[in-house]
Order: structure tokens, then sequence, then C-alpha cells
């Protein structure tokens, strides 16, 4: 039986999304196009989008359950054995007996800034058909924690079912893509990053102003709140037709790699605890900040203790 963190007054936070094996290289800097450069240290490192912020939402003291798929290997029985060892439920941790666990190929340059490469693996085949149970644990949770590393069709499943059990969905709309208009007007807060927004909404986010046009147009299109995310800038919040930016906190960064997955888990705690958005998103941005100092993924995330 694994040791769930079971405590009334801990909010209930439900991630649904991938598990991936992260394999680093550190290097000088990035490879350019069919160029071989000679990298320093290399590791491997539990990753993933959906269970990087699982655990960050975990260790930041949430009860978190976890909706994944692995395959049946050495990664995803680890992967498996890292959740239980956080306090994670794994009770709807799938096995795929077909494909093999997801993997991230990950170059890390001498300013800490990263490329990835994600083999999906078994993360495609999270699809709704296999989800028996998740609308129980939808309907448990305070706040619902999405990202894009599974199929389309899986994100806008559980959009609907949060949508219509009145729960607040957060969307981290990573790796970038388009978005149906459907699935925007399910969301309850949408965190893009630069990129992400500008592809969404076809504003190329530049600076301050375009970062604001970027915010009302999502809004426009349906969320009814934006939080757009721009690195060492902070980040800038549009809610109830007020904008707002929260500051960066200051830091000498070693490796930005699950910088976003730990402010995304880090908010749904916020939230999940009552926190007002511009408080929920300084706390983000105090976990994110601890973790851009370490090297790695999952080892990257900060405790609650450490905030």
């Amino acid at each position: 039986m694994e040791d769930i963190k079971n405590s009334n007054t801990l909010p209930h936070i439900l991630v649904v999304g991938s598990s991936n094996t992260d394999m680093v290289v550190n290097a000088a800097r990035l490879p350019l196009p069919g160029e071989t450069i000679m990298g320093g240290r290399f590791f491997m490192n539990p990753g993933g989008k959906g269970a990087n912020q699982a655990v960050a939402a975990a260790r930041l003291g949430a009860c978190v359950t976890f909706v994944c798929k692995v395959g049946n290997d050495i990664f995803g029985q680890q992967a498996i054995d890292t959740f239980r060892n956080e306090g994670i439920d794994t009770s709807s941790v799938l096995t795929d007996e077909e494909l093999p666990s997801g993997v991230a190929l990950i170059t890390v340059d001498a300013h800490a800034e990263n490329c990835i490469v994600v083999a999906s693996g078994s993360n495609a085949n999270l699809l709704p058909a296999g989800l028996s149970g998740v609308e129980k644990s939808v309907e448990q949770s305070d706040v619902v924690l999405l990202q894009l590393e599974i199929p389309m069709e899986t994100v806008e499943y559980i959009a609907g079912l949060a949508k219509g059990k009145g729960k607040r969905l957060i969307l981290n709309p990573a790796p970038a893509q388009t978005l149906s208009s459907s699935l925007l007007k399910n969301l309850y807060l949408i965190t893009p990053n630069e990129t992400e927004a500008g592809l969404i909404t076809g504003i190329k986010v530049v600076d301050d102003t375009s970062a604001c046009l970027a915010a009302k147009e999502l809004c426009r299109m349906g969320v009814q709140h934006v939080i757009i995310t721009r690195g060492s800038k902070g980040a800038l919040v549009y809610s109830d037709l007020q904008m707002e930016y929260v500051p960066a906190v200051r830091t000498i960064a070693v490796d930005t790699t699950a910088a976003g997955d730990v402010f995304n888990g880090a908010l749904a705690v916020a939230l999940g605890e009552g926190k007002a958005l511009l408080e929920a998103v300084r706390f983000a941005n105090r976990a994110a900040a601890i973790s851009v100092t370490r090297s790695g993924a999952q080892n990257s995330i900060p405790f609650r203790s450490e905030l």
C-alpha cells in the first residue's frame, strides 16, 4: 500500500499528464542544426511535465492523485516507485503493454538554457477510453492540472469533466500548439510562456505591450484567467479585466529544465489552499526560483519548508 497523504486539511490536486525519463547532457552551448559537439556530464532523471508537476504539488503540501501511462519496462517501474516515495496516489497510473515508457533527450548549456526532444511512448496511449474512475478523481479534487504531452482528446475530455463539475482547471499549454475554442472555454486558468501565448493567439509576445494584448486575447477566446510566464521577467497576470506584473525572484540559474513545471505545481497548491491569484503567483515564483538553482527536473523541485 502506498504511503499517501490523507489529511482533510490539505488541498487535493489531480494531475493528468506525462511521465518520462530525462536523459541529460551538459554542454558549453547548444548544437546548431547538423552539428555534433562534445558534451560534459550525463545523467538520467525522472521527468515528464505531468510527473514533474505532480511531484512539485506533493512536495509543496498537497494530496496528489496522478493519472498517467507508463511502459511495462524498467523506466515505468522506476517512475511508479518514485511517485510512491513522494506520497502520490498511484492507483490511477496505467501500464502500457505495447509502447515503452516516454523519454526526453535534453541538452543544457553553460547559461542554463536547454533544448529538449521527447519520445512520447506510452504517454501517447493515455486515452479517454482507458480512464475508468477519473470522473470520481475530478469530483474529489480542489484543482485539476493538465499539460500537452498527452493526446489532445484526453486533455479536452478532462477539461470538459472539470468544467461540468465546477472544478478549477489549470492548463499549462506545453509543448506549444494551437488549441480549440471549445477547450479554451473550459479553462479556469491558462499558463503559457511567451512562445505558447503567441502560437495560441497569433500575437507575437516580445515585450510588455504584446504580452498584454495576448493575455486579453486569451480571455476573449474564453479563458477565465491568464498567466503568461516570462522567465526572468516574471509573470503577467490578467484577471477580471485587471493586468498585473509579478516580478521573478532574482537568482543565479543553473538549469531551467523544470522551472515551468514547478511553477504550475506550486500554483495549483496555492490556489487549492485558497490563496488569491496574485499571492499564488508569488508563491509559485519562489518555488520556481529555487528549482533553477539546481540541475535536473524532479531533483530540482523544492520542498515546502524551503519556501
